[in-house]
Parts: C-alpha cells; structure tokens; sequence
C-alpha cells in the first residue's frame, strides 16, 4: 500500500529494561508507545525481544515456552496500541512459527494497527551467552523495504547489523530508515578492558552503513543487567551522511523522539553518489564463502 509521503518523521526509540515476566513488558512497551505519540512521534521502535528477558543465555529448553505464534497476545497488543495511537511501531518478538520452528522476528504495525510488513533475522550468532542459534531458524523473507504511513523503512535485527550486505540489499529496496532491534551489551570480565571498544564497533559499524547507502540508521537496545550481561543502551540515530544526531544514556530507560528529515537520503545520495557507481558486474563473487 502507497502511503502520502512526508519530509520530516519524528522517530521514537524505546530503550527499557525488561523482567522476567511477558505480561509486565508488554504493558511497560504499550505505555512507552502513548508517552511517545503524544509527544509527537510517527515512528516508534522497540528493542529486540523486548517481552522478556534475553532468553539466549544459556541453552534451555524451557525457554521455548516463551515464544508465541504471530500474530499472537504480544503481537496484538502492540497492533491494538499503534491503532489507538496512529504511529507506526516496530516491535521484535520471539516467534512459535510451527512445532520445533522458532525464529527472532520483528513485525513493523502500520498506523491503522495492520501488519506492513515482517522480517524474520537472518544471522544468527552462536558466542559466549548469546547461544541463538539453539533458538532461532534463520530467516527466510529476504532483506526488504517496508511502506508504512510514515516513509519506507527497513528492519534487520541486532546480529544482522555488523553485515554490510544486509544494510545495503535493504537500502536497495528503497529503504530511507533501517532500524535495528538489538539486546547487546558488556560482559563483565572483559569491560575494563574491551568495552569502550566493543561499544565504538557497535556504533561506527551502522554508522558506515548509513554512509554507504545514503540513509539514516536507528539502533534500540535494551538496558539493564540480566544474569551475566549488561545491556549498554546507548540507543541511536544516524543521518545519510553518518552524523550522529542522537545517542542514549547506557545506564537508564529513556525514550528519545528523534526528528529524521527524509530529503536529506535523496540529497545524500546525489551528492556522495555510491549507488550510481557500484560495480554491480564485478560483485559475484559475493555469493562465495571464500575465494579461495
């Protein structure tokens, strides 16, 4: 569905901590996406697997029971709240798509509170406490633009993030902002040592994507400390030109409405034109694990 197109969209990211239990985290999600509307935002993103906690700890079975089907009570509560309030949101849910068929799925809800589109995650991580892959299937619906009332956006999830062929397949699908759903943060071991620079990779790396591809970039963590992790929050937006416009606290819930003036992808891209001049006949080899 085409949808007028506006100039300037007012983005919200929803960075919360999260308990163990589903029903209060949806209702603190539902409650964050009001606050967000009434104060002007058009688009509101939650952050990864937001309706508990990081279930990837560990390798549990148990953890299963956590999933639902979509659409399912989680998914439509959050499409009742993006109804009552005209915003487009973006939620990330745990999904029960068939016996033994798990995936990290993010859903983006129109205005009117329909389904605009789906995106299931792609890469799927297997490091020390974040054991997805026991969990998750990887995705199978492709990297894509989605039209909402608010502009043509684009969902990758967390992990997704640190590949460059995601972004730019999404860029290429006509996307003007790629948000990424994400649960990442320090283990504490190693954050004396390595964390600001585990912070500064996160960070440049979806900067460079909004400078390859002439779009702005939004990234929603989550915050808090669950089991042996610490969310670093630090949630953020990025124009065309890699600029960061806004960047959260990484130690407290806050929810940011980031104002995204969507002439500035057309201007960016005219000006630093890296689509006109790819390659496109020398990049086959990109679909090989190695030349070896």
């Amino acid at each position: 569905m085409k949808h007028p197109q506006e100039a300037k969209v007012n983005v919200a990211l929803v960075q919360m901590s999260c308990t163990a239990e589903k029903e209060p985290n949806v209702r603190k999600a539902v409650e964050r996406i009001g606050q967000a509307a009434a104060a002007g935002a058009n688009i509101v993103c939650l952050q990864e697997l937001f309706p508990g906690h990081y279930p990837c700890q560990s390798e549990d079975h148990a953890r299963f029971a956590e999933a639902e089907p979509i659409p399912g009570p989680a998914t439509e509560a959050i499409a009742a709240a993006a109804e009552r309030h005209g915003v487009v949101v973006v939620g990330s849910f745990f999904e029960r798509r068939a016996p033994g068929l798990y995936h990290n799925t993010a859903v983006v809800f129109d205005v009117d509170g329909s389904t605009a589109g789906v995106y299931r995650k792609m890469h799927i991580p297997d490091d020390p406490l974040f054991y997805e892959k026991f969990y998750f299937t990887p995705g199978d619906l492709g990297f894509k633009a989605i039209d909402t009332r608010y502009g043509r956006i684009g969902v990758c999830v967390c992990w997704d993030q640190w590949y460059p062929e995601a972004a730019r397949l999404t860029a290429l699908a006509g996307a003007q902002i790629l948000f990424y759903p994400t649960a990442i943060g320090w283990q504490a071991p190693e954050k004396a040592q390595y964390g600001a620079s585990q912070h500064a990779a996160w960070e440049t790396m979806m900067r460079s994507h909004a400078i390859a591809n002439g779009l702005f970039v939004a990234a929603v963590n989550r915050v808090g400390t669950e089991g042996a992790i610490e969310f670093w929050g630090a949630s953020f937006v990025v124009d065309p030109y890699g600029n960061l416009i806004h960047r959260g606290a990484h130690d407290r819930e806050e929810t940011p409405i980031v104002e995204c003036d969507l002439s500035l992808v057309d201007v960016a891209r005219t000006h630093w034109p890296f689509l006109r001049d790819r390659r496109i006949d020398a990049y086959g080899d990109l679909t090989k694990r190695y030349l070896d």
